[in-house]
C-alpha cells in the first residue's frame, strides 16, 4: 500500500486527527481519551478516513511514540493536550518532525492492556475483544483476525506486505501473483507462497505454526523454514528451536474453543483474557504455576473465573473497570 498524495490547501479533518496522535503519543491517555477518540472516529466515514490517513504518516514518516520536548514543538503539544485543537500537518511532517526524531522516545502502553494502543487503533483493521472478521488482502491472500489483533498493510508495488501488530492471524497464501506474501512482526519476517500459517504477536515475542506448506521466519540474521505441522518463535533474543505441534488445537478458535494441555494457569489467564471483557490478574505466585487441562468455549468465558475457584480453591475479588484479582 502506497500513501496517496496529499491533496493541496487545508484539510481542517486532517489535522484534527493528527492532532489526536499528537495528543494520545505525547500526554498520559486514558480510557476517556480513547472513548473520544472513537467517537470522533464514529462521526463519519470521512472522520474515520482522516485518521487512517493520518495514522499513515505517522507510520511512514517513522514516528514511533512518545514525549517532544523540543521549545519548537511545546506550544503546539500544550495546545492538543489542553483542547485538541488543531496541529498542522507542515508541523508533524516539516521541522518539527525532525526535531521529534531526534529527541527520542519510549512507546506509550496503556496500564495492564484495558485498551488499545495507539498503534492498534490506527491499524488498518483491527478487532475488538470477542470479535472475528476476515480479510481479503489479495485475491490470493485472505486473513482470519482473531480476537484483539491489528493488522497494518504494507504492501508496495502490489507485493502483498502486511503487518501484524499485535494479536493472532491466520494466513492463507496461493501463490500471490506479485510475488510471496510478507508478514512483518516485531522486527521480524514471515514469508509463504503456497502455504496457510497461524501467527501470534505478544509484546514482541512472536509465535508462528505452519498449518500447509512451508514458511520461512527470518529474525536477527537468521532464517529458518519450517513445514506442516512445525511451530516456531522468536523474540528480540532471536529465533528458537522448531518442534512438532497439533495444528487443530493451535486453530481451535476458529471453532470456538481453546484448549489446553498441561499449561499454567498464568498463560491460561492471559489467553482468556483476550476473549472476555476486562482484565484477570494472578497475584498469587503458587495459583499462576497450577496446571491446566481442558476445553474451553470462548462464547462462555463469563463463567471462567468461577471455575477456577471451584478447581484450585482461589479466591476472586472484583474491582472497578473490569479488573478481578484472583488469589
Amino acid at each position: 500500500m502506497t500513501l496517496p498524495p496529499e491533496a493541496p490547501g487545508p484539510d481542517p479533518l486532517l489535522d484534527e486527527a493528527i492532532a489526536w496522535i499528537v495528543h494520545l503519543k505525547t500526554g498520559e491517555p486514558t480510557r476517556d481519551d480513547v472513548e473520544a477518540l472513537e467517537r470522533w472516529r464514529g462521526q463519519s466515514a470521512a472522520h474515520e478516513a482522516a485518521f487512517k490517513r493520518a495514522a499513515r504518516i505517522q507510520r511512514d514518516a517513522g514516528i514511533v511514540a512518545g514525549r517532544l520536548t523540543t521549545p519548537a514543538t511545546a506550544p503546539r503539544i500544550a495546545q492538543a493536550a489542553a483542547g485538541r485543537r488543531r496541529i498542522s500537518r507542515r508541523f508533524v511532517l516539516g521541522g518539527g518532525l525532525a526535531a521529534a526524531a531526534a529527541a527520542g522516545y519510549a512507546v506509550i502502553q496503556p496500564p495492564l492492556g484495558l485498551w488499545p494502543s495507539l498503534q492498534e487503533l490506527s491499524a488498518d483493521y483491527r478487532t475488538a475483544k470477542g470479535e472475528q472478521r476476515k480479510v481479503q488482502v489479495t485475491p490470493e491472500v485472505s486473513l482470519d483476525l482473531n480476537t484483539q489483533t491489528s493488522i497494518a498493510l504494507r504492501s508496495q508495488q502490489g507485493q502483498p506486505t502486511i503487518e501484524l501488530i499485535s494479536g493472532e492471524v491466520l494466513v492463507d497464501a496461493r501463490h500471490p501473483a506479485s510475488g510471496p506474501l510478507v508478514m512483518l512482526a516485531a522486527g521480524g519476517q514471515i514469508g509463504a507462497s503456497e502455504a496457510q500459517f497461524n501467527a501470534q504477536c505478544f509484546d514482541a515475542a512472536v509465535s508462528v505454526t505452519c498449518l500447509n506448506g512451508t514458511v520461512d521466519v527470518q529474525h536477527s540474521g537468521q532464517s529458518v523454514r519450517i513445514g506442516k505441522g512445525q511451530q516456531l518463535s522468536y523474540t528480540r533474543a532471536g529465533i528458537g528451536p522448531s518442534m512438532n505441534v497439533d495444528p487443530a488445537q493451535v486453530t481451535a478458535w476458529q471453532s470456538g474453543l481453546l484448549i489446553f494441555r498441561d499449561r499454567p494457569l498464568a498463560a491460561v489467564v492471559e489467553e482468556v483474557n483476550r476473549y472476555r471483557p476486562g482484565k484477570i490478574v494472578i497475584v498469587s505466585a503458587e495459583l499462576r504455576q497450577r496446571a491446566v487441562n481442558g476445553d474451553f468455549e470462548i462464547k462462555k468465558l463469563d463463567s471462567f473465573v468461577t471455575q477456577v475457584e471451584q478447581l484450585f480453591g482461589a479466591h476472586a475479588t472484583s474491582l472497578p473497570g473490569g479488573l478481578v484479582l484472583l488469589s
